[in-house]
């Protein structure tokens, strides 16, 4: 029987927060410290997606492009 030992396979890799070296128990964070400074950035909204708004005169443009050439996959881009 083989036995992998996941755990000392796995990088450590730094503090996405710090740059320390992350510890397993808290991973990919070095410490609780940074662990909860992420979790804040998140929950005041420091890290968001950007949403890109479209207009009427987008959406009837799209509608037109789909319309003419079909499917859009068909396309080379």
């Amino acid at each position: 029987m083989v036995v992998i030992d996941l755990a000392a396979k796995r990088k450590g890799g730094k503090c996405p927060m710090c740059g320390a070296p992350g510890e397993e128990k808290y991973r990919p964070f070095c410490s609780r410290r940074c662990a909860d400074l992420d979790l804040a950035k998140w929950l005041n909204g420091n890290y968001s997606v950007p949403v890109v708004e479209m207009d009427e005169g987008d959406l009837e443009e799209l509608d037109a492009m789909i319309e003419n050439d079909g499917d859009l996959r068909e396309k080379d881009y």
